[in-house]
């Protein structure tokens, strides 16, 4: 493959058009122009729409879970239409197709959600019974469990979608990533950042990820000039806890690493979907045994989990 990318022979990022997806891709781009040494023309941006952008009008459950964002990206990246894909790591299955891999990451954002409201309140200050729109089977069954009195609605779409079904009056509150708004230079967004003690995220949330091909040695070496390493070793501990416990876009499951020193510690639960149980564990480990750690906590939480904890994952 060419490694001697300029305006004639641009180096082609494949994304999702979203506007988060997007300023991901820029960021991409920035900093293997800065790595490179390479003009702006040295890369042309590839937009490619996945089923999950096409479909919005159901939850992601039901039209197959988290490949929906990244199927039709990995399949250019494989016939050669692209030479990287740029995804949100939250939106990753465990596992890549083969021909593929991804194994550079760049500098995590803020890992907490956002909770949204047009007049900037706190969960707390909802009034009982209000209506809150999230898509997000992990939100929706971590708010059930604090707060059941809420009603629950399914809301898809961008930041200003949501916000506009807000203003519509659809729901009280809805939940972003912290990660989305900051990328997006989204300050007037009313928000109130989670503490990861009241609403542990995403596995990977605030998280991007490069994919290249797996045979291109050459885009290996030029990926491993912007790879942030403190990333990747936190996302292998949550990457092998979500994959221990079978996690999709069907799984309510939340999952944090975070690095001390030469240590790595690690915190997940599990939830029914309805919020009626939750459990949780935590460990940790010297950072190179994040992994084994990860898979580690996953086992434990499958241990712990009464009888018919999984039902719904079976019925899924």
């Amino acid at each position: 493959m060419p490694t001697d990318f300029s305006p004639a022979r641009p180096l082609r990022i494949g994304t999702r058009g979203s506007p988060l997806a997007l300023a991901q891709a820029y960021e991409t781009r920035g900093r293997l122009m800065a790595s490179m040494d390479l003009p702006e023309a040295a890369f042309e941006i590839v937009v490619i729409k996945t089923t999950g952008d096409r479909v919005l009008d159901r939850p992601l459950k039901e039209i197959g879970g988290k490949g929906l964002f990244t199927r039709e990206i990995e399949e250019q990246l494989l016939d050669g239409s692209i030479d990287i894909a740029v995804h949100s790591m939250k939106d990753m299955p465990t596992e890549q197709p083969e021909g593929l891999l991804l194994d550079t990451y760049l500098p995590r954002e803020d890992v907490r959600d956002a909770f949204v409201s047009l007049d900037g309140g706190r969960i707390a200050d909802l009034a009982e019974g209000a209506v809150v729109g999230t898509s997000s089977l992990r939100r929706r069954a971590q708010l059930a469990h604090r707060r059941p009195d809420l009603t629950l609605v399914e809301f898809r779409g961008n930041v200003q979608t949501r916000m506009g079904k807000l203003r519509d009056g659809v729901a009280a509150a809805t939940f972003l990533a912290m990660a989305g708004l900051n990328r997006l230079g989204m300050d007037e967004v009313p928000r109130t950042a989670m503490d990861t003690d009241e609403m542990l995220p995403a596995v990977a949330q605030g998280a991007i990820g490069i994919e290249r091909r797996a045979g291109d040695g050459a885009m290996g070496d030029i990926l491993s000039a912007i790879h942030d390493r403190d990333t990747g070793l936190r996302l292998a501990a949550e990457r092998a806890f979500l994959k221990t416990l079978d996690g999709s876009c069907e799984t309510p499951i939340a999952g944090l690493a975070e690095l001390e020193g030469g240590t790595l510690r690690l915190r997940g639960e599990i939830l029914r979907p309805d919020g009626s149980d939750i459990l949780v564990e935590a460990g940790e480990a010297p950072l190179e045994d994040g992994a084994a750690l990860g898979a580690a906590l996953g086992r434990a939480l499958l241990e712990r989990a009464p009888d018919g904890f999984f039902d719904w994952r079976a019925a899924g």
